[in-house]
């Protein structure tokens, strides 16, 4: 620790608070900001009159805050998967195990995440509550609608500062990022299939779903993805 009242090292902030990734000095419980500069009277800062750094050392701990970032203490045993709730770990252990704890009561479907099974009922409902206002598109899934709407209004304030690529969503601009590191972040909770692209994952899950959102209006035939519903359409017109 640097013994000029009024400063603490960082490293000495890690011996304290062991655990945190990083560590910040935010303020002194007097309100003063600190100031790593210019040497503070130890009595202005941590209200203490001490020739011994030990004891300054201690007040001055008590009387700081301290930022704590984000800690992914939970760890995948079979991979390099980090998280901060146990509860996506047990979630991501069933990619490993091949569990899958949740059943459909129609069919012999089963789902190792809740939600993914919720998507799957809708496939035996044939329910879809989500519509847009603009094109009529109907989805069963809240987040599909979300995406989808966006795709009206043209804009695309996020930009790429590698290159002059923009995107209307952001998740479209990470996907294009993903591409300049060679990052494959989205991974599938059902099998483990990583790619770089959102839009890939979400075609993806549609395998272990069921849904074919994308209807020939010339037929019963539907589709996960809209080149496939395009290649069949050409049957129709040639």
């Amino acid at each position: 620790m640097d013994e000029r009242c009024g400063e603490v090292a960082m490293d000495d902030l890690s011996t304290v608070h062991p655990g945190d990734e990083t560590s910040s000095i935010e303020k002194l419980d007097t309100g003063r900001q600190l100031n790593r500069e210019e040497d503070i009277p130890c009595e202005e800062t941590c209200g203490v009159k001490s020739d011994n750094p030990a004891q300054v050392k201690a007040k001055q701990t008590d009387r700081l805050v301290v930022k704590r970032a984000v800690d992914k203490r939970f760890v995948c045993t079979e991979c390099d998967y980090r998280t901060a709730s146990k509860a996506n770990l047990v979630k991501h252990t069933r990619t490993h195990t091949g569990e899958k704890p949740y059943k459909c009561e129609q069919c012999d479907y089963s789902a190792a995440q809740k939600g993914t099974l919720g998507l799957h009922l809708t496939k035996h409902t044939g329910e879809k509550p989500f519509m847009c206002g603009q094109c009529g598109y109907r989805t069963a899934n809240r987040s599909y609608l979300s995406v989808h709407m966006r795709s009206h209004t043209g804009v695309k304030p996020y930009k790429c500062d590698l290159c002059d690529y923009s995107a209307a969503q952001k998740g479209h601009l990470d996907d294009h990022r993903a591409r300049h590191t060679g990052e494959k972040p989205f991974m599938c909770g059902e099998c483990g299939y990583r790619t770089d692209r959102k839009s890939n994952l979400s075609r993806h899950m549609r395998k272990h779903t069921g849904e074919k959102p994308y209807k020939c209006d010339q037929c019963d035939y539907s589709s996960i993805d809209k080149r496939r519903l395009k290649k069949h359409l050409d049957k129709h017109t040639s």
